[in-house]
């Protein structure tokens, strides 16, 4: 199937399915997510999200995790009322899924793919993002086995980090100078909040 390009009209009006997403193509450079069957574009990416994004991207390089494993434009499927595209802020891949991922002509993982070991999203002015971040999205990364997702939140200068145990994510939140607690840090880590924060101003 082409590339395809459908009126503003027919996308408001019709839930848009997987495969008319993977197709869509509106002749610019705008990303999307797919929301409940419908597109949602995202902003242009604000100064804070690529700091924080590359930060942890250089952090987790750093403690010998593969690079091919570290990403900030990778796609994923999830469940929802309809069908729903996420494009977090930066993900860990699992090594599982970084193989099923090899050699793909788009960075996405699909439903029957291994989940990531970690999504990080950052939390954008305005009640509705917020919103978004914090109860859509946790309940759509949790029913996909994400074992960790992280909620990095400039706006009240907090961490929170959710881990899978039994299904359901157990959360913690952590400010300052608390050092943070995740299975994907080292016993000896010290990375912080105000760390991650630090470049936001």
């Amino acid at each position: 199937m082409s590339k395809a390009t459908l009126p503003e009209n027919a996308i408001a009006a019709k839930p848009m399915s997987l495969e008319e997403f993977l197709d869509y193509d509106d002749g610019t450079d705008t990303l999307y997510e797919l929301e409940n069957g419908k597109l949602r574009p995202m902003p242009s990416e604000s100064e804070i999200n690529r700091r924080i994004a590359s930060f942890l991207f250089i952090y987790f390089a750093q403690l010998g995790i593969p690079f091919y494993r570290l990403t900030m434009k990778t796609e994923f499927v999830v469940t929802g009322a309809r069908t729903t595209v996420r494009l977090p802020d930066f993900a860990i891949l699992s090594e599982e899924l970084a193989q099923a991922m090899e050699g793909a002509k788009r960075s996405i993982a699909m439903l029957d793919m291994p989940p990531p070991q970690l999504v990080v999203e950052v939390v954008s002015p305005g009640k509705e993002n917020e919103t978004r971040d914090y109860r859509y999205k946790r309940s759509q990364y949790q029913a996909r086995g994400i074992n960790e997702y992280w909620i990095v939140d400039p706006i009240q200068e907090k961490v929170t980090v959710l881990t899978l145990v039994e299904w359901l994510y157990e959360e913690r939140v952590f400010t300052g100078n608390e050092a943070i607690v995740s299975g994907l840090l080292p016993p000896e880590s010290s990375l912080t909040a105000a760390q991650i924060l630090q470049n936001v101003g």
